[in-house]
């Protein structure tokens, strides 16, 4: 058999800096590596990273390759790695297999199905409308990451569960803490989050926190459900807050910025004439805001390209490799593939075509307020993706 090449000068989960549209040298050489390469692991030892679509596919459907935590390297510190509690310690759709996670899911799927996001469409639009409304009051400049970016998706989740709206302002705080390099400020802010999200258990507003919770088995313990709905609202705010950015920036790209520099990316599907539903589709594939997937774990020896890798080994997939290495329209892994497809992704399309309709039609003058090419994204390491650092825009 084969052994994966090492590519010990390859590290993607380094804290980053770079411009919105500079290809990221790390993802390019784990690619030319080969389909399946060996990098150094955060919390020690080796971690196996897929970086072609057909075996990404593949691994992503695994029925030997599981996302329990329970099933890491042994010694892995939880915090160096950035781990889930296991699913025997808390059971979620990120860390349940198998016929339990299928049931899970079954739970949550109609209620974030294609036609239940579409009848939302109104009210998701008119809460982009009213807070870009807000955004274009403070005065002619803003830079949207200062707040809205992180404001907006929340809304939307917490209206959408039915948690009252007055803990939009905790929630905000609690997500920007989250970003902090201290293992210990992240983890109480997801405390915080959690708290917030169990308020939709509570008697607020009807929604589909108390839809959930009718779905799951009468005994389902209330922490557990409170965990589902955490978990649902921050993963919704975290990648789409990250999406955001990149959105809005490549949508206004080329309209009018100062200097009379109105470059941007608009030949590969960005840009002020990009039909919205196509500028979203290739900014997602194009910058995907989880980079990798989430850990996965071999719970057997597992030949994955010609490598046999033993039980308990970490897999990760290179999303954002493989969708930069194929053409325009080609693979898109943004949303995962496979029975962890991800739940939200009619949500998080709608809350970014709405933005993008939005800003098109009832603040056509708005444009960035500094040129594309000075933008920048960044990302804090581990598995987290990139965020735009500040989006300063104006609306007149």
């Amino acid at each position: 058999m084969l052994n994966a090449p090492h590519a010990p000068g390859a590290d993607p989960f380094a804290a980053t800096v770079r411009g919105l549209d500079e290809p990221d040298p790390v993802h390019a050489a784990l690619r030319a590596a080969g389909p399946l390469v060996q990098v150094d692991a955060p919390a020690g030892g080796r971690v196996w990273i897929v970086t072609e679509e057909a075996l990404a596919r593949e691994v992503l459907a695994h029925p030997l390759i599981a996302k329990d935590p329970a099933y890491a390297p042994a010694g892995w510190d939880r915090y160096a790695a950035g781990l889930e509690p296991t699913a025997a310690e808390q059971p979620s759709l990120t860390t349940l297999d198998g016929p339990a996670h299928a049931a899970l899911r079954r739970a949550h799927a109609p209620l974030f199905g294609a036609r239940r996001i579409r009848e939302r469409s109104d009210r998701v639009h008119a809460v982009a409308r009213s807070l870009l409304g807000e955004q274009a009051a403070r005065g002619t400049t803003v830079d949207l990451m200062a707040d809205f970016t992180t404001r907006y998706p929340l809304t939307v989740l917490l209206d959408l569960l039915g948690i009252p709206l007055h803990h939009v302002d905790g929630a905000a705080d609690a997500c920007r803490r989250m970003l902090s390099y201290d293992a210990r400020e992240q983890g109480g802010a997801m405390a915080d989050l959690a708290r917030i999200a169990a308020a939709g258990l509570d008697g607020g507003e009807p929604g589909l926190a108390a839809a959930l919770r009718d779905r799951l088995p009468a005994d389902a313990p209330r922490d557990e459900v409170g965990y589902h709905l955490f978990a649902l609202v921050f993963a919704g705010q975290l990648t789409t807050d990250a999406a955001l950015g990149m959105v809005i920036a490549r949508a206004l790209a080329g309209a009018g910025a100062p200097g009379g520099d109105t470059s941007g990316p608009g030949t590969d599907g960005s840009g002020p004439g990009t039909p919205v539903e196509e500028l979203v589709r290739e900014t997602l594939r194009q910058h995907p805001p989880a980079p990798l997937t989430l850990w996965r774990f071999t719970t057997g020896p597992v030949e994955l390209a010609g490598t046999v890798l033993p039980a308990r080994a970490p897999v990760l997939v290179d999303i954002q490799g493989i969708n930069a290495g194929s053409s325009r329209g080609g693979a898109d892994l943004a949303f995962g593939a496979g029975p962890h497809f991800c739940i939200g992704a009619q949500l998080a399309q709608l809350e970014l075509r709405a933005v993008v309709r939005v800003l098109r039609e009832e603040f056509p003058g708005a444009r960035l307020a500094v040129p594309f090419g000075d933008l920048r994204q960044a990302r804090i390491g581990g598995l987290l993706g990139c965020r735009v650092t500040t989006l300063p825009v104006t609306f007149t």
